[in-house]
């Protein structure tokens, strides 16, 4: 989606380098399409099939691993940094690129709620401009553009509520392939499983403290299953500003590239009259105790947003691998959060360790499941 935004900006948008994780036959075409110097891969087979998919002529420096992000964030004929690195390993290059000063497009959530209050003091320091990307985040930038901080009374974060939430606790045998058919957005699965669980507006919550900061007491969540109004800021005299559009994350990506300027974009447009109707409702933090967890690692900051982090993208890989439920999610998590050996003032390396322990005591304690055949 990046690349189509930066293609209908026109010829003053240049595409310098890409990461792609495994993917190398699509980045080669991407590499080729665009004329990027350089392409970063997760390891050697991944950088030998990009060698051999990339067409005649096409001779991008290909780099491997954390470090090959790294070296992209930072180059010197790079002004933006996007960042959709899925999970914890999105970090690395992230803080990397705040620390050298560029405009960080961020659509990687674990960054800071791995090492918020380090990403955003590493990015003051060096005049980086951090941007959100999702859909949620550039919502309340946007809207908060309508008064001054000491003006904002709170956010208010929206939901879909997923493709469960009227049905939550009935679905312990719930498949992957229903849990990733999410009714209004088109993401990859761990983010999509997430919102299932509404993990993601976890996630979402502790983004939103370090992005802006706000306590725990300024944030609120609504259930929002049109996906239309993206969230709303309310004012302390009671004027409350929201942003819609379409659920189109091209929209907050161009948003993100562009500010402080608007751009006019190809992206269809919003038909309120089609539209109908709009609807909200509060969430039971009962039903649904990953929010509550987010409103948790607020308070206790340090390293609680690693633990969280870490032990949620290992449940929802097993569950993914069909090694657990869909409903043992969340517990998994709910463990390694309550166990966790909490650190309040942690160092990028207390910050790593956190999540490397996270992730070991999420993998011992993962139930025992066969699933059905």
């Amino acid at each position: 989606m990046t690349l189509e935004v930066v293609a209908s900006l026109g010829p003053s948008w240049r595409v310098v380098a890409l990461a792609a994780n495994r993917q190398a036959e699509l980045v080669a075409k991407q590499a080729a399409a665009t004329g990027a110097k350089a392409v970063a891969v997760a390891d050697s087979s991944a950088a030998n099939r990009l060698t051999r998919a990339l067409p005649h002529g096409c001779t991008p420096e290909i780099l491997i691993g954390p470090a090959g992000l790294v070296q992209l964030a930072t180059r010197g004929d790079v002004d933006t940094v996007v960042s959709a690195v899925v999970g914890g390993a999105g970090l690395g290059a992230a803080l990397a690129a705040a620390r050298a000063g560029k405009r960080l497009a961020l659509a990687n959530k674990e960054s800071l709620v791995m090492a918020g209050d380090l990403v955003m003091a590493e990015a003051q320091a060096a005049g980086a401009q951090v941007l959100p990307v999702d859909s949620e985040h550039s919502a309340i930038f946007q809207a908060m553009a309508a008064g001054r901080r000491r003006e904002v009374r709170r956010v208010v974060l929206t939901a879909s509520g997923g493709p469960f939430y009227r049905r939550f606790e009935s679905h312990a045998s719930v498949t992957a392939e229903e849990a990733l058919d999410h009714p209004t957005w088109s993401m990859g699965p761990k983010i999509t499983i997430d919102s299932a669980t509404l993990m993601n507006k976890a996630l979402e919550i502790i983004e939103a403290h370090h992005l802006f900061g706000l306590e725990a007491h300024e944030i609120q969540v609504v259930i929002h299953p049109e996906s239309t109004v993206h969230s709303l800021v309310e004012f302390v005299d009671g004027s409350v500003i929201a942003q819609l559009s379409p659920p189109d994350m091209r929209m907050p990506i161009q948003y993100a590239l562009t500010y402080p300027e608007r751009r006019a974009a190809p992206w269809p447009r919003l038909d309120l009259a089609m539209l109908g109707h709009l609807q909200f409702e509060t969430p039971d933090l009962g039903r649904f105790p990953a929010l509550a967890m987010g409103f948790e690692v607020i308070r206790r900051g340090g390293t609680a947003g690693a633990a969280l982090a870490g032990a949620d993208e290992v449940a929802v890989a097993a569950f993914l691998a069909r090694r657990i439920r869909f409903t043992d999610i969340v517990p998994v998590v709910e463990h390694v959060l309550a166990a966790h050996p909490w650190t309040a003032h942690p160092t990028l390396e207390e910050i790593l360790a956190a999540d490397a322990w996270a992730r070991e005591e999420a993998t011992r304690c993962l139930p025992s499941y066969t699933p059905s055949k």
